[in-house]
């Protein structure tokens, strides 16, 4: 299949969220980071806004920067969230944010970077202390099935939590804790598609058409092979030594 943007976008419009996660995760990730109330926070990639108002409820007092290079989902976001002074959205590359910040979210995007590009990116907008929470795909057994590993359409990065972790030492970065992203997070993105499928499969044209059953096998696909493959999430911090100017 040739990649169709209207037609994808179109599935994708409306939805609450474009991807794996729920508010559990963000507050386990500022709990693990650390993150004070005035926080200043990028959400990196930040689709619709779907986690802007768990990033706010982690720092109440503090403030999020949400950015995204896709401008409808920040017109989305602006909707929700264009009226709160705590919020900033801009369109734009999410490597390149005006920091400093105290705290960066990540749901799902390193994936496009990946881990040490995406780091090394960030690493400058650092405050002091500052910390980096991204998910990305991994695989959960020793042994994964051609199904779980298909998943990912050959991702050539996959790995388990140990090539995770090497990667981002790698990127003279520490892991302060990482874990799975459940079974909720994953529901709270597919569910809703589901919805949007069945809203837009009658009337939609064959290349819409095409779009929905591959988002359908997708589903499907996770759903058969959840216990192998999914996100890992993890929590990290530039190591003492790479934050010195001149440290090899």
């Amino acid at each position: 299949m040739t990649f169709d943007p209207d037609a994808f976008f179109t599935l994708h419009a409306d939805l609450p969220r474009e991807g794996p996660g729920e508010t559990a995760d963000v507050a386990w990730a500022a709990g693990v980071a650390g993150i004070k109330p005035d926080a200043r926070i990028l959400d990196a990639a930040c689709g619709p806004g779907g986690d802007i108002g768990a990033l706010l409820r982690a720092a109440p007092k503090g403030h999020v920067t949400a950015i995204d290079l896709h401008a409808p989902f920040i017109d989305a976001a602006r909707a929700r969230w264009g009226s709160d002074r705590r919020v900033t959205l801009l369109t734009g590359d999410m490597t390149a944010p005006e920091g400093p910040f105290d705290f960066i979210w990540c749901a799902g995007a390193v994936y496009f970077l990946g881990i040490e590009a995406a780091l090394a990116a960030w690493a400058p907008h650092l405050a002091p202390g500052a910390a980096i929470a991204f998910s990305e795909p991994c695989l959960f057994t020793d042994t994964p099935s051609e199904g779980a590993v298909d998943f990912w359409e050959g991702y050539a990065r996959l790995t388990d939590a140990a090539g995770i972790a090497a990667q981002i030492d790698a990127a003279g970065f520490e892991t302060l804790a990482a874990r799975p992203v459940g079974d909720i997070g994953w529901e709270s993105y597919y569910r809703p598609m589901e919805a949007r499928i069945a809203q837009l499969r009658p009337g939609a044209d064959a290349r819409l058409q095409e779009v929905l059953a591959l988002a359908e096998v997708e589903i499907a696909g996770w759903r058969a092979h959840r216990s192998e493959t999914g996100y890992l999430l993890s929590v990290v911090r530039p190591r003492a030594a790479s934050c010195a100017p001149g440290t090899p």
